[in-house]
């Protein structure tokens, strides 16, 4: 396997490697079944689990990662090991979950919560889908007081953006020129959680005036990583990122290599699958 860092893309004046460390797969949240979830949460009891799998994409230069950081300490003790351990320093990207009711009370939670963002230490704070969506007026094309909590972010000192799973979300922020300086959007080549076809969804990302970080490339497993993310890889701009998350070391320097082959264009660097029979002429070289 090659042992070039991978490359990076710049988003609002920060640089960030194109692969970025999704954290479903060390949070409990396999998209699959409750029992995946429990071998999730048994393997990842606490960050120290953890530091195998992020040395991996650390060493390979792949070193921002996304995730509830604020609520979640698993994931905040990992971030610590990890740096602490590499005199590495990982780029957070924070997906708060915030109250967008129209009420000061609700303001003043959203506040807080947004201000726990920046003392988790994260750059960019992503107001997760869920709160998102509340706000989206598809009549008028607009997301009201979206303002409001993008300035609460750029307040703290974060850069602002948007979990986009509804795909409306990036027009109408590239429509209303909100603060919006990046996306998440769900994009795979199974169609898995997206909202429309995954033409319209890579026609959305390609016109899009930001860059789009791009999650749930092999579909929670249900495609393998070479389909997966040699699909989303051929697929996006230079300028936008991947985010892949990995149950332990092994699977993360597989998944790099087989990225790294889909950007360079050639066959990835990689054991064969295992077989009850290796020595069958349709298995190749």
């Amino acid at each position: 396997m090659s042992e070039k860092l991978f490359p990076r893309t710049e988003v609002a004046g920060v640089s960030l490697s194109r692969m970025i460390i999704g954290t479903n797969w060390m949070l409990g949240w396999s998209h699959t079944s409750p029992s995946a979830d429990h071998q999730i949460l048994r393997k990842f009891r606490d960050g120290e689990c953890a530091y195998p799998m992020l040395k991996t994409f650390l060493d390979r230069g792949v070193d921002t990662i996304m995730g509830p950081l604020q609520q979640e300490p698993v994931m905040q003790d990992a971030v610590r090991v990890a740096q602490e351990k590499t005199g590495k320093k990982l780029i957070l990207i924070d997906t708060p979950i915030i109250n967008v009711d129209d009420n000061e009370a609700a303001r003043r939670s959203a506040r807080e919560i947004i201000h726990r963002s920046k003392e988790a230490g994260a750059t960019f704070c992503l107001v997760h889908h869920s709160s998102a969506e509340q706000l989206v007026n598809k009549n008028k094309h607009t997301m009201d007081r979206l303002p409001d909590y993008l300035d609460m972010i750029r307040q703290e000192g974060m850069i602002p953006g948007l979990s986009a799973h509804m795909p409306e979300l990036v027009l109408y922020s590239d429509e209303n020129e909100y603060d919006v300086q990046t996306y998440i959007q769900i994009y795979n080549c199974m169609g898995f959680l997206m909202q429309v076809e995954v033409e319209t969804v890579a026609s959305i990302i390609h016109h899009a005036r930001k860059p789009v970080m791009t999650i749930k490339p092999m579909a929670a497993g249900r495609c393998s990583p070479f389909v997966g993310l040699n699909f989303v890889w051929n697929t996006i701009r230079p300028t936008d990122l991947v985010t892949v998350g990995c149950f332990d070391a092994e699977e993360a320097e597989e998944d790099i290599e087989i990225s790294m082959a889909a950007i360079e264009r050639r066959l990835p660097d990689i054991e064969k699958r295992s077989s009850p029979n290796q020595n069958q002429d349709a298995f190749g070289k």
